[in-house]
């Protein structure tokens, strides 16, 4: 009881110097940190840490609270942290922001990626959509260019005379009695629950945004263009058929255990294995970047984008993570420029309508939404 107490008590605080003050963590460690962990079979992922790593989850014991004890846990929960959807933030007004440029990059938001569904044009044509839900997003810290020049993420051309800040952003709140003081303490500036799901995004000065800020799907616009980020589907240790899509050998004339093999691997005057060649090994579990996915769909209640195409990576409920596309030829322009840096309720007059669609889209109902509305209810 004592353990799970004081960890509360001193939220954020350690008698060790070492994490004496949790509001400066992110910006205070410099040491890196690596480890290697075996998750799935066959996949050994060495993960390298920098001035942003803290101990996440805590070893849970069983410290036998009576009924007393967990409610009084739960008051000092609700008295510390601000509920879901609750902001920490004054009301700001447009004059406190800066206003946007052609070099201005704002940052992105986290989703689960919820499935795909087909939609139909007024013309007739069929579309695929992938629906992209974002979940409880909140901003924790802003990491001034300063701070976030030390860190190796910090890549800047030498022809760049732009200055980079970062923004951490947080998807999904938790219990906080899941995970470690020191941990908790990175949400103690933003005021929000600690969340399972940490992303930072690169931005400029101008795009800066207050911790506790949330965001929302009306972050961005129907029609924008995106780019969505996820780690594609694993398949463990697979052979080249299935890898790299070989043909094979026959099935028949002579053919002995050898119908699914790779087949010749080297040989001539050149000894070993050439670099690079297709062989059998691990499939999938990597992270990939699909660029310039149109926005078609908008539901601002459930916060669901539907973004084009069926090519997002991952499984259903995988984390993505999803920021505006600086490729495609539609960009942002000064005459419509997106909401800078993000959308606010007291930015219009009227609440938004539940559903926003393309001009080309037929406006229909949904039954994946009251799938979601269904979970909701239950």
């Amino acid at each position: 009881m004592l353990s799970i107490t004081k960890a509360f008590v001193n939220l954020g605080k350690s008698t060790s110097p070492f994490f004496r003050q949790s509001e400066n963590i992110l910006p205070v460690l410099i040491t890196k940190w690596s480890t290697t962990s075996r998750d799935k079979h066959g996949l050994r992922k060495i993960k390298v840490y920098d001035n942003y790593w803290v101990p996440k989850k805590r070893k849970l014991t069983d410290d036998k609270l009576m009924k007393e004890n967990k409610d009084f846990l739960q008051e000092v929960i609700s008295e510390r942290f601000l509920k879901p959807g609750e902001s920490p933030l004054k009301e700001q007004t447009n004059s406190d922001r800066a206003a946007w440029t052609p070099e201005s990059i704002r940052c992105g938001v986290i989703a689960r990626k919820i499935g795909i569904y087909p939609m139909w044009t007024k013309s007739g044509r069929k579309l695929t959509t992938t629906l992209l839900q974002i979940v409880d997003n909140h901003v924790i810290r802003y990491n001034p260019p300063e701070i976030f020049s030390q860190s190796k993420h910090y890549k800047r051309s030498p022809n760049d005379p732009k200055a980079y800040g970062s923004l951490v952003v947080g998807a999904e709140s938790a219990d906080p009695q899941l995970f470690t003081a020191a941990y908790n303490g990175l949400f103690t500036e933003a005021g929000c629950m600690p969340k399972k799901k940490l992303t930072r995004f690169r931005i400029t000065v101008d795009a800066k945004v207050e911790p506790g800020t949330p965001l929302f799907a009306t972050h961005f616009r129907v029609g924008d263009y995106v780019n969505v980020r996820g780690t594609t589907k694993y398949h463990g240790f697979q052979g080249v058929v299935k890898r790299y899509k070989f043909k094979g050998g026959p099935a028949t004339h002579g053919c002995t255990k050898s119908h699914r093999r790779p087949g010749c691997i080297g040989g001539g005057r050149k000894r070993g294995v050439w670099k690079g060649k297709k062989m059998p090994g691990l499939m999938g579990g990597r992270k990939r970047l699909i660029v310039g996915l149109k926005i078609w769909r908008i539901n601002t209640k459930h916060n669901v984008l539907y973004v084009h195409g069926p090519a997002v990576p991952g499984v259903n409920e995988n984390y993505v993570t999803i920021y505006d596309s600086y490729v495609n030829k539609k960009r942002h322009t000064e005459e419509n420029p997106p909401p800078f840096p993000t959308f606010s309720p007291e930015d219009v007059d009227e609440p938004l309508p539940e559903n926003m669609y393309d001009e080309d889209l037929h406006n229909f109902s949904d039954p994946s939404i009251k799938i979601l509305e269904e979970e909701e209810a239950k």
